[in-house]
């Protein structure tokens, strides 16, 4: 049965304890602290509006203009953004603000033109790097995210979530050792980081240790209850030791959190499948389906595997 880990990028929010340049106009401000609100009740259409009313009001375009910037930049693209003349450095908050809203509605592409922008205004803002680092390593560009993670790292060495990332990228890459050292710097800077443990979980998982794997997504679990992905693995890792039950009800909690993981339904109607709940299981694979129609084929290679196996049982 297949073991996918499911990507959770944590994406820091700059919050209201930010100080404002006196130049930033009051409305701006008032916009910008709107969109914290409506982002933390998940409201993102209206965290998207306030936080473009903020970029508007504490900014102004100008016509295009030579502009110095790294290559990499280049890389992830431009908008015209690339001629923002900045009013002070809170429009780059904004900015990154609005692309982890982006982010959130899977808006990869405008979201990285948002990271560029607030890049562009403060080189040396690390979460926008961390932002940027997240939706390349979700578009599959594994070289642009460990670049911008890199460089997030290089400007805040005690970012615990920029390692988390690129423990990330690194597991992807089949660099486990390196996965892990980042995974162990992130909770030496931060030891309730549920995020590292619930990579640490998958990478244990990799690796076929499944009593550690457990440990750590229960720790996920405990300091982040509403973890969605971290009950995906803690039932994975049930199935791997064989326990079908309890699997399905770690399965059943994660989609209660977040009905949209395409993998979890495979995962859950392949166990359905071996209970023998058949009907069952192909609501299941009908759901993954719509959300990702693009594992159909691989799918059906599961579903076979999981029909062979059933008629070994006694």
């Amino acid at each position: 049965m297949r073991i996918c880990r499911l990507s959770i990028t944590v994406l820091v929010i700059v919050f209201s304890s930010i100080v404002a340049p006196a130049q930033t106009p009051d409305s701006a401000k008032k916009y910008f602290q709107q969109g914290q609100k409506s982002f933390a009740e998940g409201n993102l259409e209206v965290a998207f509006e306030d936080y473009s009313r903020a970029i508007e009001i504490s900014s102004r375009l100008d016509h295009p203009k030579q502009i110095k910037f790294d290559p990499i930049d280049a890389v992830n693209g431009f908008d015209s953004a690339a001629a923002v003349t900045v009013i002070d450095p809170f429009t780059a908050v904004a900015y990154t603000n609005r692309g982890v809203v982006r982010y959130k509605q899977h808006d990869f592409d405008g979201a990285i033109v948002d990271f560029n922008a607030a890049i562009r205004i403060s080189p040396r803002l690390a979460d926008a790097y961390l932002g940027r680092g997240a939706a390349s390593r979700v578009k599959g560009n594994l070289d642009n995210a460990r670049a911008d993670l890199d460089r997030a790292i290089s400007i805040d060495p005690r970012l615990a979530e920029a390692y988390t990332d690129r423990a990330d990228v690194r597991l992807e890459t089949g660099d486990f050792d390196g996965a892990l050292s980042d995974l162990n710097r992130a909770l030496a800077i931060n030891p309730r980081l549920a995020e590292a443990y619930y990579h640490l979980g998958y990478l244990r998982l990799l690796k076929n240790e499944y009593d550690a794997a457990m440990a750590n997504f229960d720790r996920a679990v405990q300091l982040q209850p509403k973890m969605a992905p971290a009950y995906h693995g803690r039932g994975t890792t049930w199935v791997k030791r064989g326990d079908l039950d309890h699997a399905i009800a770690d399965f059943n909690r994660a989609l209660e959190l977040n009905p949209e993981l395409p993998f979890t339904y495979m995962n859950r109607g392949l166990v359905l499948l071996l209970k023998g709940k058949d009907a069952d299981a192909q609501r299941d694979f009908d759901q993954c389906l719509a959300l990702r129609p693009a594992l159909k084929s691989e799918l059906e290679q599961r579903i076979e595997i999981a029909k062979a196996l059933r008629t070994l049982k006694p």
